[in-house]
């Protein structure tokens, strides 16, 4: 997804015992719909991998309307798309076609350079709804100019258990003894926990960084509640738990920190000067292009 990404001050605070900071996202426009941008953010630019966190919708579109999300470039970066309802086509400059469906995983991975475009399919027609969470992963030092890729995994890939009355499905890495079959490039922690009312989640001290997502709902952690729309930022070395204080759905993103990243638009690098000749080679048109979709977002201006 194209994106005007800043690090800029959002409501952020430190915490008790268990969280070491929270952040509130910061809505941004997409044209077609609003997003709220929880990553990067003044105190915190990443969590483990990840380096940029967005929340789309929940969006209804009335029929003629839909997601339109011209072609646009990264580097340097994998994106996850991952939706809890509704569809969005991707297309990209390696000639893949997708239709991306709630549950699924689309991975795309930027390497040297990608363009891709996110689109309505075919319910376009009809009034439909879009509710999903995409997010970038930094690629290692020593992958940041690998080939570009695309894999896509259906939702019945993706391994889920109940644990104390909660639904949790591995996204990426492993959690609870499953394992996702989702590439990584670094230790990553991504799942997804539906809650009922009251019920109680043990987020394990499974990785080395961790934070917790409320999707929708309220949960408690650590004796303070936390609503829809905020990130909380667990302190490491212990197993935290959370507390439906209705029901609710998480995501848990974290793993293994691949060091700092320069972010500019939708560029991802540790290096300043690659993200310069990123912006020229988009200015002057040297990446590949989406076939059959020959619009494209220009270079912002700063």
């Amino acid at each position: 997804m194209s994106t005007r990404v800043e690090a800029e001050t959002s409501n952020e605070a430190a915490t008790g015992a268990a969280v070491e900071l929270t952040i509130q996202p910061r809505v941004r426009s997409l044209g077609e719909f609003d997003v709220r941008r929880v990553l990067p953010a003044a105190k915190r630019r990443m969590v483990g991998p990840f380096v940029f966190l967005d929340h789309m919708g929940p969006a209804v579109f009335l029929p003629g309307h839909g997601i339109a999300v011209r072609p646009h470039p990264h580097i340097g970066l994998a994106t996850i798309t991952y939706l809890f309802e509704g569809e969005i086509m991707h297309r990209d400059s390696l000639g893949v076609s997708q239709l991306i469906q709630a549950g699924a995983v689309n991975l795309m991975t930027a390497g040297r350079g990608i363009v891709h475009s996110e689109r309505a399919s075919d319910d376009l027609a009809v009034t439909s709804k879009l509710h999903g969470i995409q997010s970038w992963i930094a690629l290692p030092l020593d992958l940041e100019e690998m080939e570009p890729t695309f894999l896509h995994y259906p939702a019945s890939a993706l391994p889920e258990m109940t644990i104390d009355g909660c639904a949790v499905r591995v996204i990426m890495g492993g959690a609870y003894g499953m394992q996702s079959p989702v590439l990584t490039y670094s230790p990553t922690l991504y799942f997804e926990a539906t809650l009922a009312a009251s019920a109680k989640l043990e987020v394990l001290d499974e990785a080395a960084e961790r934070a917790v997502y409320v999707v929708s709902g309220s949960v408690d952690i650590g004796g303070e509640s936390y609503g829809e729309g905020t990130l909380a930022v667990l302190r490491g070395g212990a197993s935290v738990p959370l507390e439906a204080a209705a029901e609710s759905r998480v995501i848990v993103i974290g793993g293994t920190s691949v060091g700092p990243r320069h972010i500019w638009w939708n560029f991802v690098s540790s290096s300043e000067a690659r993200i310069e000749r990123a912006k020229q080679d988009w200015r002057e048109e040297r990446f590949a292009r989406v076939p059959g979709d020959p619009e494209r977002i220009p270079l912002p201006d700063r």
